[in-house]
């Protein structure tokens, strides 16, 4: 019997897969029933160790839950899928996963790459048969991956972020780094200088900055068109098809198209430059937005659900900056305490129709308004694609 713990995009997915199979436990089940595939939905509390051959938690699932604790054979959906896994991309870090995934597969399409993992698309529901999978890795899966390693692991540095699920850096670091001690011979990791000498078997290219990856790599990053944070993105992508076919094909990667949320620019009838950014969602991803306008003077909406993270690098990268913020969300008076040791400028707003009213009042040709919140969005709204949503929606009101 295949046990599945949470009833999520990943298990769902196993569960139609292995139909009459499974036995599905999960916090908001609260009586025996079925699902449209024949499998058992059951509470936590009818979880019996002894007729479970195997536990597969959804990738998020806590490491403390009950479940787990009680749970005799827990493996990932990674190491579930170990014999029928084809040649292996692998993308983690803290941020730019998801933009590195996508370019990896689009530069290596003609190759039959499919994408999945994190990004979207479990792993019961990619194709056996396609030569290469790129997966977007987190480290709520690399915490219960235990066999299974990449033929290519491509990290992107690694900030703080999970601290609450992992309990510490050191164990978040320890989770996105625990593949290459499985990974063998013949096998690549590309990896930020500062984990150059982590023991593996793989070949490690070691990098400081894009620039020092590309140059280590033979490749002419004048070639390619993304700016900041996406150069790294591209310059990954590129090593991985050099890897494989040695060459890059730069014309195919400037014609990629960045998602939604993302430092994604748009102006208004009066020529003023918006910057939708709600996917920054943690300290490292709004600096390196700001990096991208650091000549400028910004205008930058921050503030959500921040968990409790150290804001002062935020606040030590804004100081020397053109910068004015207007705080929403529940970390409004957070944000306010550090502005005001750091002697920088805000506005205390709480919710995003008063910060927008206050940026439309002095936004010119001459300024950027950035939403970029370094924070999570369900303090105020559905998803940080319904924050971005609402800030494009009064920016163009």
């Amino acid at each position: 019997m295949i046990t599945l713990f949470g009833h999520g995009k990943t298990t769902k997915a196993i569960a139609k897969r292995f139909a009459g199979q499974c036995q599905i436990f999960d916090d908001s089940f609260t009586c025996k029933e079925k699902d449209a595939f024949g499998n058992l939905l059951l509470p936590p509390s009818e979880f019996d160790p002894t007729t479970s051959d195997v536990e597969i938690p959804s990738p998020g699932f806590p490491a403390h839950h009950p479940l787990i604790q009680k749970a005799l054979h827990v493996t990932s959906e990674y190491d579930f899928f170990k014999e029928s896994m084809p040649f292996s991309i692998w993308i983690s870090g803290t941020n730019g996963k998801t933009t590195t995934t996508q370019m990896c597969e689009f530069l290596l399409q003609a190759q039959g790459a499919l994408a999945g993992g994190n990004i979207g698309t479990p792993l019961a529901e990619l194709s056996e048969q396609a030569p290469i999978w790129v997966l977007e890795t987190s480290s709520f899966t690399f915490h219960y991956t235990k066999v299974t390693a990449p033929d290519i692991y491509l990290l992107l540095p690694i900030k703080p972020d999970h601290l609450t699920w992992h309990g510490s850096m050191e164990a978040y670091i320890e989770a996105k780094l625990s593949p290459l001690a499985r990974m063998r011979e013949g096998s690549v990791a590309i990896l930020p200088k500062a984990y150059a000498n982590v023991k593996t078997l793989a070949h490690v290219i070691a990098y400081d900055t894009e620039e020092d990856l590309a140059e280590q790599m033979g490749i002419d990053i004048s070639k390619i068109s993304f700016k900041t944070p996406f150069l790294l993105d591209a310059v990954l992508a590129a090593c991985a098809q050099k890897i494989l076919l040695d060459t890059v094909d730069y014309e195919l990667l400037n014609t990629f198209k960045i998602d939604h949320y993302k430092i994604e620019e748009f102006h208004d009838t009066q020529g003023r430059l918006w910057v939708d950014d709600s996917k920054g969602t943690n300290v490292d991803a709004t600096i390196e937005a700001l990096k991208r306008y650091k000549n400028d003077e910004i205008l930058i909406v921050l503030g959500g659900d921040d968990k409790g993270v150290d804001l002062q690098e935020l606040f030590d990268f804004m100081k020397p900056l053109h910068v004015t913020v207007f705080a929403i969300g529940t970390n409004t008076e957070r944000l306010a305490s550090f502005a005001e040791k750091e002697g920088i400028q805000l506005h205390k707003c709480f919710v995003i129709e008063k910060a927008m009213k206050q940026i439309h009042a002095v936004h010119t040709t001459k300024t950027v308004a950035l939403l970029s919140p370094a924070a999570a969005s369900l303090d105020q709204f559905k998803s940080y694609a319904h924050r971005g949503d609402r800030f494009k929606e009064l920016a163009l009101a």
